[in-house]
């Protein structure tokens, strides 16, 4: 969970992006890296990968000073999306403040993206997460290649999930930011009721959103 230390004046907020093996989860961070200020964005730090697949954790740091001094630092990971790192998942997943759920919009993805949405729940659940109060965003990606379900197919199939729903391309940017800003949103409710972001320290929602969803 956030972590406030006042003594430092310093937020510290944990992000997770979730999802199916190949999903683009680390592409996600890469386009997000490229496209934020540079003044926002330490280095992309990867542990162990093997053939494009994420077998621990990627991390990207983001950071900004809210009108009080107040210094907001981001942490944003991804999990493998391997079933065989189930253990790893649940740590990295461990203490989030906010989620994204990477799905991968080609049809015959579908199942996995069935599956690994239910892993997490799964996972949500047994660290006794409030489902019904954590930041999630859904996100589509791979609307770049040839044989994907429609926006229409993926609204239908998802019109039950309270979530916002998003599509993207990572690997061309699209929709990346415009994920990321949704998960922003749904986070500042989140941060405004612990640690009152607007009064104390100066931060109105357009603030927050605006202050790591511009691109360089």
């Amino acid at each position: 969970m956030a972590e406030l230390d006042e003594q430092r004046q310093r937020l510290t907020v944990k992000l997770v992006y979730y999802g199916p093996a190949l999903s683009g989860k680390t592409t996600n961070l890469s386009r997000l890296h490229d496209l934020l200020s540079p003044e926002l964005k330490g280095d992309i730090m990867t542990l162990e990968t093997e053939g494009d697949r994420t077998l621990f954790f990627d991390l990207l740091p983001l950071g900004f000073t809210a009108p009080s001094g107040l210094l907001v630092k981001f942490k944003v990971f991804t999990v493998p999306g391997q079933v065989a790192h189930d253990g790893t998942r649940k740590a990295v997943l461990s203490r989030a403040d906010g989620v994204v759920f990477v799905a991968d919009s080609q049809r015959n993805q579908a199942s996995n993206n069935g599956s690994s949405f239910d892993n997490l729940m799964a996972n949500l659940a047994l660290l006794g997460f409030d489902l019904a109060r954590l930041p999630l965003v859904v996100q589509f990606n791979k609307r770049d290649l040839a044989d994907i379900l429609s926006e229409a197919e993926i609204a239908a199939r998802w019109s039950q999930a309270p979530w916002p729903l998003l599509y993207a391309s990572a690997l061309e940017g699209g929709g990346v930011l415009e994920t990321f800003a949704a998960l922003l949103d749904a986070l500042y409710d989140s941060l405004e009721r612990q640690f009152a972001l607007g009064a104390a320290h100066g931060l109105t929602r357009a603030a927050f959103r605006a202050a790591l969803g511009g691109a360089a």
